[in-house]
């Protein structure tokens, strides 16, 4: 019996499945979520993969599942009812946060910081004080503890997160109360910033505490309903859930690091970008994954996505961690992605001024779109791509909606054309190329931002809506050539399928170079290695794994640290260290600085590989590209009948030259005038710029 892996992605308006099995068979379904019980719709599009795919449940040995759960539970504040607990005289601190005014905020007279991100009333602080070597300043008797504790329960808060003053460095206090609040609350769940983020910057160890028990609960809910409805259609393969960094891991350890996810979908599709690059042998791409709701922009350099290791959340966005002042900061590693609010079902509208603006709002999946028929009066970008002709009306999301293009325009003439006195064809192409425009931004923080030249890039687009729109945004830094992969719209989830199980673990340690000897390093990262494995669910070590060791350094006085790779914990290694560092900083800064080093924290990468399902069988040659029937398009000025094309019927080698139309089955591919695609040898596309 062959052996197959199931891979969901539940997104704002559609639900991705992927089955692939042994022999680089696929079957991938786009089914619209069901936002009310998200695991409806991951278990409608199961059962309906296995019947097209035509296997039995039990085939399936292996389930990755990415969610935005966690993300949509800490943006929308929708998390469990939370007590948070720090050190007395330390009350309000989340009150207080770090927020700096960036961008146009700096020029608001208006404006206001964030909110925090808990009320007063579940504020509580602790008679205790730890210093910052772990000494004890002021005892947290158990009295006081049981007290505390006691004060804590009349509050019936539904989880408590524990963030005690430097419990980094000697966690007794934290685990002290712990024990004091599970007698009195055995039913909330309790999370402890030493077990969660060991590590100094008390604001963000808060943050990143709070987050964690909030939304814990709804994870742990959300994904047994959902092992449950896996198991009710008969598949009882473990199931593994796609985290921030690039990852998986086991979904009990999902449900207690909740916030390891919130960048779920994010990472998969960076992956995704990282493993048709290997494949093609591209050195450098940037991944661009839109979909209904938001769109996601990552860089991946030699197979290997950049990692950050903070991600602010409910701000303008969500982006890696040298974006500080957009939102609440949560620790812990991320692939370096910025997300937006643009997809095809953000919203176009007119501010007060009288200028078209697109999104962030979103129509999701209910009520969707104008077009979709599902009761959605307001005008999209999936309205807007609808009246331009690049969508067929009849065959969308595998077949499964009919769009009605007469709604699309009477949505688009209400809101926008007639208020701006155009004609509908003309604001449905300022829709278009302003949700372009928007979505710019995103690839400009992760490569302008950070010193990259989008131009040295391969751009690799997928997810329903962005092969549709990466060459209009590719036109705006200059980028030659795009890569579309087989079966875009599901990219994300296939993305997951290649994810090996991996964590990450950080611990502050404040040492002088000359302290760091074999004897301390051997402790230190043994203890490490141990709770990473304890938090992927092993009790001793498997077969293969791989261990990365790393250390935090900075010149002595400086706020923040570089993470240097650590060769062995030999005596020589050791001793390079430090020359090492300063290698790294001028490498990063451009500038060979002088000065005493120090180092912050030590911290170990740990990684199970997997082997991922091949990819798609290699497509028989093709030859020349035939149209299957023409439409009308527009772009820009340029309108007229252009040909459409079965992404199906293309075979290695074909070339079709825009402008036109080629419709897959899970996505739409857009080829503009001055633009040609050509198949490579797994059926991706490969658009290329005609310089005349």
């Amino acid at each position: 019996m062959s052996e197959w892996v199931l891979a969901s992605d539940i997104g704002g308006t559609f639900t991705d499945i992927v089955l692939a099995g042994p022999d680089g068979g696929w079957t991938s379904v786009k089914q619209l979520t069901t936002p009310e019980a998200p695991e409806r719709s991951v278990v409608e599009g199961t059962r309906l993969a296995l019947t097209q795919a035509g296997i039995s449940p039990e085939q399936v040995v292996r389930v990755v599942h990415g969610t935005t759960l966690a993300t949509n539970a800490v943006i929308e504040r929708r998390g469990a009812r939370t007590a948070f607990v720090t050190t007395e005289g330390f009350g309000d601190l989340l009150r207080i946060s770090r927020a700096a005014r960036v961008e146009e905020d700096r020029y608001d007279l208006h404006f206001q910081n964030q909110a925090s991100p808990v009320s007063a009333e579940l504020c509580f602080e602790a008679p205790e004080r730890m210093g910052p070597k772990g000494e004890v300043l002021r005892e947290l008797n158990d009295a006081d503890a049981r007290a505390l504790s006691n004060e804590i329960a009349r509050s019936e808060p539904e989880a408590v997160a524990i963030c005690l003053l430097h419990a980094y460095a000697n966690a007794e206090h934290e685990e002290r109360l712990a024990r004091h609040l599970a007698a009195v609350m055995p039913n909330s769940s309790i999370v402890l910033s030493s077990r969660i983020h060991p590590e100094i910057r008390e604001y963000d160890r808060a943050c990143t505490t709070l987050f964690t028990a909030e939304v814990a609960p709804l994870m742990a809910s959300y994904l047994a309903r959902l092992e449950a409805g896996l198991e009710g259609i008969g598949i009882q393969a473990p199931l593994q859930v796609m985290e921030s960094s690039g990852g998986v891991m086991g979904a009990q350890v999902a449900a207690e690091r909740a916030v390891a996810t919130l960048e779920s979908g994010g990472a998969a599709g960076v992956m995704a970008a990282a493993r048709f690059a290997a494949h093609q042998g591209l050195a450098r791409v940037i991944s661009f994954d839109m979909g209904g709701t938001t769109v996601k922009a990552g860089v991946v350099h030699d197979g290997e996505p950049q990692i950050v290791r903070e991600l602010h959340v409910g701000g303008k966005g969500s982006f890696g961690g040298r974006r500080a002042g957009t939102g609440y900061p949560v620790k812990t590693p991320t692939v370096d992605v910025a997300e937006l609010g643009a997809g095809g079902g953000s919203i176009a509208w007119l501010d007060p001024e009288g200028l078209l603006q697109v999104g962030p709002r979103s129509a999701g999946a209910s009520p969707g779109p104008a077009c979709y028929g599902r009761g959605g009066v307001a005008p999209t970008v999936t309205d807007a791509n609808l009246v331009l002709g690049y969508l067929d009306p009849d065959n969308f999301a595998s077949g499964k909606l009919s769009l009605d293009r007469q709604a699309a325009r009477n949505a688009i003439e209400r809101e926008i054309a007639g208020p701006l006195g155009v004609e509908v064809d003309r604001a449905a192409w300022a829709i278009h190329d302003s949700v372009n425009a928007s979505m710019a931004n995103a690839i400009h923080v992760v490569t302008v931002q950070r010193g990259l030249d989008p131009r040295e890039h391969t751009l690799v687009g997928f997810g329903g809506a962005g092969p549709m729109h990466m060459a209009g945004v590719a036109s705006r830094f200059g980028i030659p050539t795009l890569v579309v992969p087989p079966d875009a719209g599901v990219a994300s989830a296939v993305g997951m399928l290649s994810c090996d199980l991996r964590v990450e673990l950080g611990q502050t340690r404040s040492i002088r170079p000359e302290e760091l000897d074999e004897a301390l390093a051997a402790k230190e990262f043994s203890s490490l290695r141990a709770r990473a494995l304890e938090r992927m669910g092993y009790e001793q070590a498997p077969g293969e794994l791989i261990v990365e060791q790393l250390v935090d350094a900075r010149f002595a006085g400086q706020a923040h640290e570089l993470s240097v790779p650590l060769r062995s914990i030999a005596a020589r290694d050791l001793a390079s260290l430090e020359d090492d560092f300063r290698q790294l900083y001028a490498t990063t800064y451009g500038v060979e600085a002088r000065g005493e080093v120090e180092y912050a924290a030590l911290r170990t990468r740990v990684r199970v590989p997997i082997v991922a399902p091949p990819l798609p069988a290699p497509r028989a040659r093709g030859g020349v590209a035939k149209p299957r029937a023409q439409r009308w398009m527009r772009f820009g000025e340029v309108e007229g009948e252009a040909p459409t094309y079965a992404r199906e019927d293309l075979g290695v080698g074909a070339n079709v030259v825009g402008p036109a139309v080629i419709d897959g089955r899970v996505e739409t591919i857009v080829v503009p005038p001055g633009w040609q695609a050509a198949v490579d040898d797994v059926g991706s596309l490969v658009l290329t710029f005609e310089t005349r």
